[in-house]
């Protein structure tokens, strides 16, 4: 049987698709923008249906309708990334969420992670008969190999990219065809807060270097700042918007990587639709299985590797929260902690954690003398290098608690350093002399 005949004796639709999921089954679904939304919809119309469906995910963009109160009690959401959309169904115990770095889901699907079924969205067939895993590569592999049933989307408006996205039709259960814009996310223009976190970002990129970034105000503002460089290269999670500006002008050519030179990695894509326009067919972005996007070994292997990540909260220490608010879950670990190390493995690496001085409209410092009670540690004081908020950089690897908490203090919004001042004296008495010059307001 030739291909075409195979995938058209497996065309479906979501209705009949659906109907391979039993009670007591998990699902494994595709992830942010590449989220399988057919089946979401007819499982969510069909909720009723079904009976104790575990079904676990990462991002999702805009509305997943299985969130919605009719399907409590039918299915349970699994999570080890929260987002907007997510986190009142995990803190209301309406799901649940386990704590696991990104680069692991792939080697947990089959075994921590069950998987029955597999659901993701797709681009349609080339000539030789291969889908396109499209802006989300991640853990779909693994997924598909471990389910004993595999649906697919073939969505006619999924950008086909390069790298390891192909999977065969021969792979598949179910075709589902479709056509339906992505899900976007839209960044925000950056505050001059950010813009000048940017700034400070910046002076730590020299030429030739290769960034991790994620998403965002602060990763745009730093993109923004970054005019003036050549020859960057990116090894990342996931990119959006900024990036396609710096390849436009020159800026990012991947000349001087170590690895994959001249092209652009990453294991999945969000953004806007002229993100996705620019992605499709084009040969300089690559995407690959998170499991080697994020491996420290693989990541350390870029010169001059720079990665950049934010948080909620750093303690006086250099401890990063970055996943929770005290004990309520707010995202995930993702990669955080695997760049930092793979960065700072890297010959001239350096691991940066960007954040503005304060939150909730100036009244929280995200500077503290201790993390939240119930905040999860996210990047441990052996690990942290660099903080950056607007008021400047302090590298705190090589430092004594004492030097970090100084160096942390005068980076702090000038409204809280009083305070910290305080549990300074508190700890290691005497303020030093340079450390009240430095900061008069205290």
């Amino acid at each position: 049987m030739n291909w075409q005949e195979e995938y058209n004796r497996k065309l479906s639709t979501p209705e009949r698709a659906i109907a391979d999921i039993h009670d007591g089954n998990c699902v494994v679904m595709g992830h942010a923008a590449a989220a399988p939304r057919r089946v979401q919809h007819a499982l969510a119309e069909h909720c009723e249906d079904y009976n104790d469906v575990l079904i676990f995910h990462m991002t999702t963009l805009g509305e997943n309708e299985c969130y919605q109160p009719k399907c409590f009690g039918h299915f349970r959401h699994v999570s080890n990334f929260l987002a907007k959309n997510s986190r009142d169904v995990v803190n209301n115990h309406e799901g649940d969420f386990f704590p696991a770095y990104f680069k692991d889901v792939p080697s947990m699907i089959g075994t921590d992670i069950p998987c029955d079924v597999a659901v993701f969205q797709v681009t349609p067939p080339n000539e030789e008969g291969y889908f396109s895993l499209g802006v989300s590569c991640d853990y779909a592999h693994a997924a598909i190999r471990a389910a004993k049933t595999v649906i697919v989307e073939t969505n006619e408006l999924m950008p086909f990219t390069y790298g390891q996205t192909l999977i065969h039709v021969s792979q598949v259960d179910h075709i589902i065809p479709c056509a339906y814009k992505l899900q976007t996310l839209e960044s925000a223009a950056p505050t001059e807060v950010e813009l000048a976190i940017g700034r400070y970002c910046s002076t730590l990129v020299t030429d030739g270097c290769t960034l991790q970034l994620g998403i965002g105000a602060i990763p745009n503002a730093v993109l923004q700042a970054l005019g003036d460089k050549n020859d960057l290269g990116i090894h990342s999670e996931m990119f959006s918007d900024g990036v396609v500006d710096l390849i436009k002008r020159g800026n990012i050519n991947g000349s001087r990587k170590t690895l994959h030179k001249g092209k652009v990695v990453a294991t999945f894509i969000m953004g806007s639709p002229q993100l996705y326009d620019f992605v499709n067919g084009n040969e300089m972005i690559e995407l690959y299985p998170v499991d080697y996007t994020n491996d420290p070994i693989v990541i350390s292997q870029n010169y001059r590797m720079i990665s950049i990540n934010s948080c909620l909260e750093v303690d006086l220490m250099g401890q990063v929260a970055s996943e929770s608010i005290g004990m309520r879950q707010y995202s995930g670990i993702g990669g955080q902690v695997d760049f930092i190390r793979g960065a700072s493995m890297a010959r001239e690496g350096k691991a940066i954690i960007a954040m503005p001085s304060t939150a909730a409209g100036g009244v929280i410092s995200r500077i503290k003398p201790f993390l939240t009670q119930g905040a999860a540690v996210s990047t441990s004081r052996n690990d942290v290098d660099y903080i950056v908020t607007e008021y400047g950089a302090a590298r705190l690897k090589g430092r004594t608690l004492k030097h970090r908490a100084e160096d942390l203090i005068r980076i702090a919004h000038p409204d809280f350093r009083p305070m910290l001042m305080e549990e300074y004296e508190r700890r290691f008495g005497t303020l030093s002399e340079t450390l009240k010059n430095d900061c008069p307001t205290a």
